[in-house]
C-alpha cells in the first residue's frame, strides 16, 4: 500500500492508438512507483499495457475502473482526475 501525502494530480484519459484501438493513459504517477502501479493496474484490470516517459498506457477503455484500482492501492481520490 502506498502512502502518498505530497502526490501530484493523476490524470486518466483515453485516446485512439494504432488501428482505431482505444488505450487508457494514466499520467502523473512518480517514477518510483510507476512500475509497481502499472503491474497492479494490468493485473487487476486483466489487460495489457506498458509504462514509459512518466505515464502508464493500458489497452482498452478502463477510465473508471483504473480510478478504483488506484484508490484501492493507496492513491487519494481527490488527486485523481478523469478527463
Amino acid at each position: 500500500v502506498l502512502d502518498k501525502e505530497t502526490e501530484s494530480k493523476i490524470k486518466i484519459y483515453i485516446k485512439k492508438a494504432k488501428f482505431n484501438k482505444v488505450v487508457t493513459i494514466v499520467e502523473g504517477i512518480s517514477n518510483d512507483d510507476i512500475e509497481r502501479t502499472a503491474k497492479s493496474l494490468k493485473r487487476t484490470l486483466a489487460c495489457g499495457g506498458t509504462y514509459k516517459d512518466g505515464y502508464i498506457e493500458l489497452q482498452g477503455d478502463h477510465k473508471l475502473d483504473a480510478k478504483k484500482v488506484l484508490i484501492s492501492i493507496g492513491y487519494k481520490d481527490s488527486n485523481i482526475e478523469i478527463a
